[in-house]
């Protein structure tokens, strides 16, 4: 089954030489700026916090949830609020997903018939939540552009290799010149844009300098939205070995 990469964001500011003679000393290579945008938000581990609005043509709501993470392999998210949602929890190991409903006290592993469902009713799947491709492994990728100033972008497009598990066409990464991600957009294998996830509110969390919102927007689906805001974010914790267990989606 071909399966849908997830973007990850940029991680360090590149501070770009004034003068014309060492600009391009300073230029970052490709495999740096696709390295940064993979492991912007990848540590040892992480947890944080983080507010979740989900817009569709019927309705609207928003949710907190507590999300801690270790490599790439290993998410657990707990749903704090609303009152109704409380409780509700996902775990992710490896390529399994677990779902626990607190309100009959059970626990469901996802089939993969389920797995290009919603995630909790918003625009990101199931398997969204367990793949982790990545750009410098999954796909073939050129710089279209460069910036010509402090307020230029790169453009980066990028094809997924022939036997990368990815279902896009291709991708096209849009980063400013600091290194900071703006814009992701997904196409699908007939060339027409299938997503497009957005970069905004730049600030310091964890120690680093993150988009702190993110805003997934559905092609053919006029107004409707996911939008990701963190709230707080640490890196490289010491977390418990029974934080991405079963016993811990009950927690």
């Amino acid at each position: 089954m071909k399966t849908a990469a997830r973007c990850g964001l940029l991680t360090a500011l590149l501070a770009l030489a004034a003068a014309p003679a060492l600009a391009a000393e300073a230029e970052p290579t490709l495999e740096e700026l696709l390295e940064k945008t993979d492991d912007l938000l990848r540590g040892k581990s992480s947890a944080g916090q983080v507010r979740m609005h989900v817009k569709t043509e019927r309705w609207e709501r928003t949710l907190a949830m507590k999300i801690w993470s270790e490599g790439k392999d290993k998410t657990l998210v707990r749903i704090l609020s609303p009152a109704k949602e409380k409780g509700v929890s996902t775990l992710k190991v490896g390529e399994n997903i677990w779902n626990y409903l607190p309100n009959v006290d059970r626990t469901i592993k996802l089939p993969a018939s389920m797995m290009s469902g919603a995630w909790m009713g918003s625009h990101f799947t199931n398997d969204d939540l367990v793949r982790e491709a990545r750009f410098t492994d999954d796909f073939d990728c050129t710089i279209e552009s460069r910036p010509s100033g402090p307020e230029g972008k790169y453009l980066i497009g990028c094809v997924p290799k022939p036997d990368a598990p990815v279902v896009w066409g291709r991708v096209r990464l849009r980063v400013r010149a600091d290194l900071l991600p703006e814009e992701v957009i997904y196409f699908d294998e007939k060339g027409k844009v299938a997503r497009t996830l957005t970069y905004g509110d730049f600030g310091k969390l964890g120690g680093r300098t993150i988009p702190r919102r993110m805003k997934l927007v559905p092609a053919g689906k006029p107004g409707e939205l996911t939008e990701l805001v963190y709230e707080e974010f640490e890196l490289d914790l010491e977390l418990p070995a029974s934080t991405f267990s079963l016993q811990s989606l009950k927690r």
